[in-house]
């Protein structure tokens, strides 16, 4: 279980230490205990796309916390404030905002994640964030423990990454190829999937990565599977996602269902699955 700081967390990150890990999805506070015990150094739930709302996103941090991953949270965007605020009260150790399009965006998402005077963070007690060091014992040093992650998934954002990585209080800048693909008109482009492997995203990839380490930021990543794990942590990237839990859970269950045909071809007794288009 792990019991380093937040501020540990990013240190070791900083200086070299891969951390793996993987999106919730289900809105399920028993897969993602499940989860938090599997070996992953953390795990985001995400509430921009997954169907939770603050009482659940409280059950999933409980269950998370339980496993002694590290937990963020995916919230709306720069201006969800209440989303912010509720991720970190509820004891969250960061959060990922989408959708930063340029540095004053960035400015007012680090702003929400933290205290004054560097922040307009909200203080209030109690909170399952105080609970266990009390209040004085977890405001003065949230703002060193908490971590602040911005997605890089538009053009603009790109357009903007020098102003952008160098917002003060930001920790990782984290790319979703996915967003970046489709904002820079490359699914329209290229057949799918080689959108990911041409020039365009290499030069936008590029310029992120240059202005990360000018500003000793921390380079994140989502990816589906570990096929391009190795080839990302080549380029500086350290705080990886390998996909998310229904991701898992679709994956696993393709291999199972191809052995079960597998099986029933061998023994003469043929089995196929059903029509779907999910495996």
């Amino acid at each position: 279980m792990s019991t380093s700081t937040g501020a540990d967390f990013k240190a070791e990150l900083r200086s070299g230490s891969p951390k793996m890990g993987l999106f919730l999805n289900s809105a399920s506070p028993t897969i993602a205990e499940q989860l938090a015990h599997s070996g992953y150094d953390w795990l985001l739930v995400d509430a921009q796309h997954g169907p939770m709302g603050y009482e659940k996103l409280s059950a999933m941090l409980c269950a998370i916390a339980s496993g002694g991953a590290k937990s963020m949270v995916r919230v709306a965007g720069y201006a969800d404030r209440a989303g912010i605020q509720q991720a970190l009260d509820l004891g969250a150790d960061g959060v990922l905002v989408p959708y930063i399009n340029n540095a004053e965006e960035a400015r007012q998402a680090v702003s929400c994640c933290l205290y004054p005077t560097a922040g307009t963070r909200s203080v209030y007690f109690p909170q399952r964030s105080t609970n266990k060091a009390g209040l004085l014992g977890y405001v003065p040093n949230a703002n060193k423990n908490i971590m602040v992650a911005l997605q890089v998934e538009t053009h603009d954002c790109i357009k903007n990454m020098a102003e952008i990585a160098a917002v003060p209080g930001l920790d990782i800048l984290f790319l979703g190829q996915n967003d970046l693909c489709m904002s820079m008109g490359l699914f329209e482009t290229y057949e799918f999937p080689k959108m990911y492997f041409g020039p365009e995203i290499a030069e936008a990839t590029a310029t992120l990565v240059a202005e990360a380490k000018k500003n000793n930021v921390i380079l994140g990543l989502f990816l589906f599977g570990t096929s391009r794990v190795g080839e990302f942590l080549e380029k500086g990237f350290r705080f990886i996602s390998i996909g998310n839990d229904l991701h898992h859970v679709l994956t696993q269950t393709g291999e199972h269902v191809k052995a079960l045909e597998g099986i029933g071809a061998e023994t003469g007794t043929p089995w196929s699955r059903r029509p779907t288009a999910l495996l």
